[in-house]
């Protein structure tokens, strides 16, 4: 039994989960067929997960370069000004399409202990749109904002835990 935030799942919520994670495109009779289950034990366990919100939801590991845009981390090391409620609940709900149209598409927010306190990925068409929401970021949250760096990821080895298909063509740029 595996222990997360005052949640636990069972043995078999834990492999149903780590075959989901791996293929979230296969099927209810591939999956109990894998872990030796019923498929009616699969969907059960599924959308139990589901319903605790185990499961946020399934999502596609895509190619990005095929839609022209680039990968970005925006890493942000916070001053020790004290956020207060207001501003603590625009950061964490504040809305993806809060900047300009086509600007960026976010794609992870973390809060951190570390070299930062702040992690965002994001996906943007160049440098410059990135530099633009890096900016307006900036901006909102200049007052409690020590530094802040911009980094391009280059090459995806893994990515969501699966191995980028297209490596083997990628080593040049490592």
């Amino acid at each position: 039994m595996t222990t997360t935030m005052n949640e636990t799942i069972t043995a078999d919520e834990e492999q149903v989960l780590a075959l989901l994670e791996r293929q979230a495109k296969e099927s209810i009779d591939e999956i109990a067929k894998q872990c030796g289950f019923s498929r009616q034990k699969v969907w059960r366990i599924i959308k139990l997960l589901e319903e605790r919100k185990i499961i946020w939801g399934y999502t596609a590991v895509a190619d990005v370069t095929i839609r022209n845009l680039k990968h970005f981390m925006l890493l942000i090391k916070r001053n020790s000004t004290p956020l207060n409620q207001d501003v603590k609940k625009e950061i964490i709900l504040r809305k993806i399409d809060d900047y300009p149209e086509g600007l960026v598409k976010i794609e992870d927010i973390y809060f951190t202990h570390g070299i930062a306190d702040w992690v965002l990925t994001f996906y943007a068409p160049d440098i410059v749109s990135a530099k633009k929401y890096v900016d307006l970021t900036f901006q909102r949250f200049h007052t409690y904002i020590q530094e802040y760096s911009i980094v391009e990821t280059l090459v995806t080895v893994r990515k969501m835990g699966l191995k980028n298909p297209q490596i083997s063509k990628l080593i040049e740029y490592i």
